[in-house]
């Protein structure tokens, strides 16, 4: 059976009445930019401040990678802690920190408050030790964390085992914090509660340049300009056009996932029967969950659009074989690819390029917690004005060195170890 190159989110989630295209003039007092987790959280929170607000998206809600997204509803980000503070300094990074380490909690109040049909859970999520060294890497993350207080726990033993369904795997790190969700039922239910709250949403509107009029922007599309004194600029890693330098300040990356056929039975619920999500420590990760049907949902980083079919169902063979034998073998039947921003250090960019003009880039991989956390906070400073309200400090924008050639490498180096995953070279 062929596989489905369709993102299983969408074929899941229902559609919303389309939008219409954006003709004429329109004024608020701020413009979104994109209709991913950050534009529509920005754009809701200026809405509930009675703030009158237009938002611009060149396709439909969800289009680019929050509907393309695994769904895991992550604390924090990809990097320690105690890396991030390194980096940043103590002040900045404890609060970074502390706010992305209680970003689940947003989300949550969120689909709580709209009742958006997404098919949460809050069991938490799993960070698998593939090997000894990944074993000592959850152990310093686990310490980090517990110093701050957070609700981490390192599981090994039968209590792992029993965790995540397999004996492949010698620990596993419990963040109680967070969870797993449909990340399109959570971007259209976003964008449901931005309609019924007034927002002027126009879909299938590509802005084509940013033009300062006076102590306004003016924001031109195809068939019309939005005009407002404040721009949120949130179209992250599917920005199109050249009306910005953001692309420049970062390198664009993919990842694929491979869902299979509803699974059912006494061996199927053995994989994750807590209902984490779940992803391994390769450099080159699998990310693992099921969904609300019982699919096994396998994904790693990758352009899945560029590699063959027999070559991602041997990939999805090898990785479930290895972890979850006992299930026999699966029937694949979607695939879809989202892309993502990478920044070089793996840390998030926050930028004020002009007065009222706002944007950021390099999630990394964690939109459903930052993009949420990242719309909230543009939209208290820019009602504000106080900077302690966003996350980190804006920095100038500084292009990435070489764009093409680092996506170009990470590709070459992510499609020969899954090559070699499928030859059985690696695992």
């Amino acid at each position: 059976m062929t596989l489905r190159q369709e993102c299983l989110w969408e074929h899941l989630t229902p559609q919303l009445p389309e939008s219409p295209v954006l003709h004429g003039e329109v004024r608020a007092d701020v413009c979104v930019i994109g209709a991913g987790f950050t534009g529509l959280s920005a754009a809701l929170h200026l809405l509930e401040a009675g703030k009158r607000v237009c938002l611009l998206e060149a396709h439909t809600a969800g289009h680019g990678g929050s509907g393309r997204n695994v769904g895991l509803v992550n604390a924090g980000m990809w990097i320690p802690p105690d890396e991030i503070e390194a980096g940043l300094g103590r002040t900045v990074g404890e609060r970074l920190n502390r706010t992305l380490g209680a970003a689940p909690s947003l989300v949550f109040s969120l689909v709580d408050r709209y009742d958006i049909d997404c098919q949460l859970r809050r069991e938490g999520t799993l960070h698998m030790a593939h090997n000894a060294r990944g074993q000592a890497d959850l152990a310093s993350r686990c310490a980090q964390w517990q110093r701050r207080g957070a609700p981490v726990e390192l599981l090994t033993g039968d209590a792992c085992r029993e965790a995540t369904g397999t004996d492949k795997i010698a620990a596993a790190l419990l963040d109680r914090r967070a969870g797993t969700l449909n990340p399109m039922g959570y971007t259209r239910g976003l964008a449901r509660a931005v309609k019924y709250l007034g927002g002027q949403f126009f879909e299938h509107t590509k802005v084509l340049r940013l033009e300062r009029q006076g102590a306004n922007w003016c924001v031109v599309t195809e068939h019309g300009a939005a005009i407002a004194p404040q721009v949120v600029i949130a179209s992250n890693a599917y920005t199109e056009g050249e009306w910005t330098e953001l692309r420049r300040n970062f390198f664009p990356g993919f990842y694929y996932q491979v869902a299979s056929k509803p699974l059912s039975g006494e061996a199927a619920a053995r994989i994750l029967p807590g209902g984490q999500g779940s992803w391994d420590t390769r450099q080159v990760l699998s990310s693992i969950r099921r969904d609300a049907d019982g699919r096994l949902l396998l994904g790693s980083l990758g352009n899945g659009a560029r590699k063959p079919d027999w070559f991602l169902r041997a990939w999805a063979d090898r990785i479930q074989s290895h972890y979850f034998p006992y299930v026999g073998k699966l029937d694949w039947e979607f695939t879809w690819t989202g892309c993502i921003d990478f920044t070089p250090d793996h840390l998030m960019r926050l930028y004020e390029p002009a007065p009222g003009l706002l944007a950021f880039t390099g999630y990394n991989g964690r939109g459903v917690t930052t993009g949420s956390v990242v719309g909230k906070a543009f939209a208290d400073y820019l009602q504000s004005g106080d900077a302690n309200s966003l996350p980190m400090p804006f920095q100038p924008m500084r292009a990435v060195s070489a764009v093409g050639l680092r996506s170009s490498l990470y590709e070459a180096g992510f499609s020969l170890y899954h090559a070699g995953q499928c030859l059985r070279v690696v695992i």
